[in-house]
């Protein structure tokens, strides 16, 4: 609708030789009562055309042509807004095409095809993915679905590094397991890793090989095995949240092949990298930043922000025109330094959006939970899913903003009721679901209803406020889906469907589906059915299932 009413104020401009450059933007009014759109436009333009802004208002609206079947004669606001409101006629023909259009209403091609890469998770292993790995990976692919949903070419990737620091602990942790297991008296580290987990890949290892690896080194089969094991658990576990990924990225594979050190000499080349105290620094501050940084500290071993700024060279590499990257609150501060670096060295950072997570506190019987049983210090995602189930977790990662701290209510997850509000939206599918049978019972065959054929739905028949509102509602799916992919927001989403359930609900204890009235019934089941449909649509975006029975 929004670029139907742009084109009809294009055509009085034409017609009154009028050439603008402003922009003719929209915005859904806050107040009902200022309409369904509302533009600022002659407020924009009329200075550029010498007119005042409620004279160029008061021409668009008395010279404007549009279908008034759809849309109502617009009105002036203020100083020059330029409101509109559509017809209930325009509101009921979104039933149409919601069922016309099935799992496909809501996509758009506003992406344009645009070859996008989200990253996320990026755990490296070693050990079970956390609730924090949880936000991240739930939040990522439902930002890539959204992506989709509004035609982006989108590749799913996962970075990890199984070399460094952490991985030589990791196998030495495991070994120190090994040796407790053949009855040496030894005491892990503080700085090792202390989950039960480790001591299961020590006991598998010592299943297999008896005592044959008690000379064998940390790094040799005591990493390669906890690596493997915790790695298929991993993915086990994205595989348990309905999570694939299409690339996994070895950072190694940066070194191997010389990158890391391309960007050491690029940098060096641009004048950006100094030695001090016998480390090698970014100087930041000549681009921008507001201290320098390390990058290869005195020990030779390079920090995180080299491979990082290696790593987001190779996306530009491979022709990413969008690059989003989900990292968790400790990334916060290195992310800008990878950003200045890439920009100095001639990448268009704009095309990188970075998005931060915050952290995630679980909550039970009103107390914090703040370790695991079985794996670690730490919550496992595999827990939680098991405490609560895959829709819930999903669902309640995506319910905030990712940049508020979240409070996971274990005890209100569980609950089978209205309070629960994934369940609240599941019902409202299910209860569509039940009465979509009951009509079928009572010989409305949903095989053949459509606009057309023998049982054709004719919307006109519905007149009540209750029937305009939801379709209102529904009309609005494809907006809030383009909207919350552009701002990268899944909750927007979340927040539309719960208005949907909450308008359905509120039409359906007011007015029953199938009554005597054959004609009534069948508008208002096709009513049902694109609710229905809508729901399914924005569940398959979140990555939750929509029940046909609860």
């Amino acid at each position: 609708m929004k670029d139907y009413l742009k084109s009809r104020i294009l055509d009085v401009l034409e017609r009154s030789g009028l050439t603008v450059s402003s922009p003719i933007l929209f915005e859904k009014p806050k107040v009902d009562a200022h309409g369904d759109l509302s533009t600022n436009f002659a407020l924009l333009a009329a200075k550029e055309i010498k007119m005042k802004p409620r004279d160029l208002a008061r021409r668009i609206v008395e010279q404007i042509s549009i279908d008034r079947s759809l849309v109502e004669p617009p009105e002036i606001a203020g100083p020059g807004f330029i409101n509109f409101r559509f017809t209930d006629q325009y509101f009921l023909s979104a039933v149409k095409d919601v069922i016309e259009k099935g799992k496909d209403f809501g996509k758009s091609s506003i992406g344009g095809g645009k070859k996008t890469q989200v990253e996320f998770v990026s755990a490296n292993p070693t050990g079970p993915l956390t609730v924090g790995h949880g936000r991240n990976a739930v939040f990522g692919d439902t930002v890539a679905n959204l992506l989709q949903w509004t035609g982006h070419d989108v590749t799913r990737e996962y970075y990890f590094n199984n070399a460094g620091r952490q991985m030589r602990v990791l196998g030495d942790s495991v070994k120190l397991r090994y040796r407790q297991i053949l009855g040496e008296d030894i005491v892990l580290p503080d700085d090792h890793y202390q989950g039960e987990y480790i001591r299961e890949i020590a006991q598998h290892l010592y299943g297999e090989r008896g005592k044959e690896l008690v000379g064998e080194p940390p790094e040799g089969a005591f990493k390669e095995r906890a690596e493997k094991e915790i790695f298929e658990d991993i993915k086990k576990t994205l595989g348990r949240l309905g999570i694939e990924f299409d690339v996994f990225y070895n950072e190694n594979s940066l070194y191997h092949t010389g990158k890391i050190e391309e960007v050491i000499k690029s940098l060096g080349e641009a004048g950006l990298t100094y030695d001090k105290e016998g480390a090698k620094w970014f100087k930041a501050t000549m681009v921008g930043g507001d201290q320098d940084k390390v990058i290869v500290k005195s020990t030779g071993e390079p920090t995180y922000r080299l491979p990082d700024i290696a790593y987001h060279i190779e996306k530009f590499r491979r022709g990413f025109e969008l690059i989003v990257d989900i990292f968790g609150a400790d990334h916060i501060a290195t992310y800008p330094d990878v950003l200045l670096a890439l920009k100095s060295l001639g990448y268009d950072t704009e095309k990188i959006k970075v998005l931060i997570h915050q952290f995630v506190t679980i909550f039970q019987n009103g107390e914090v939970v703040k370790m695991s049983t079985r794996k670690a210090n730490f919550i496992t995602l595999d827990e939680l899913i098991d405490w609560v189930g895959v829709d819930a977790v999903r669902f309640f990662f995506l319910m905030r903003s990712i940049g508020t701290h979240l409070n996971f209510d274990v005890d209100l997850a569980k609950k089978q009721s209205e309070e629960n509000p994934v369940f609240y939206l599941q019902y409202a599918h299910a209860r569509i679901a039940s009465i979509v049978r009951f009509a079928e019972s009572e010989g409305l065959h949903i095989g053949t209803l459509g606009p057309k054929g023998e049982n054709g739905f004719d919307v006109s028949f519905l007149k009540e406020k209750e029937e305009i509102e939801l379709a209102k509602a529904l009309g609005s799916f494809s907006e809030v889906v383009e909207a919350a992919a552009a701002t990268f927001e899944p909750h927007r989403l979340i927040n539309y469907l719960q208005e949907v359930a909450e308008t359905f609900h509120r039409f359906y204890h007011l007015h029953r589906v199938v009554i005597s009235d054959r004609e009534l019934s069948k508008a208002r089941l096709a009513l049902c059915l694109a609710a229905k449909a809508v729901l399914a649509n924005g569940f398959a975006i979140l990555g939750i299932s929509a029940p046909e029975r609860m």
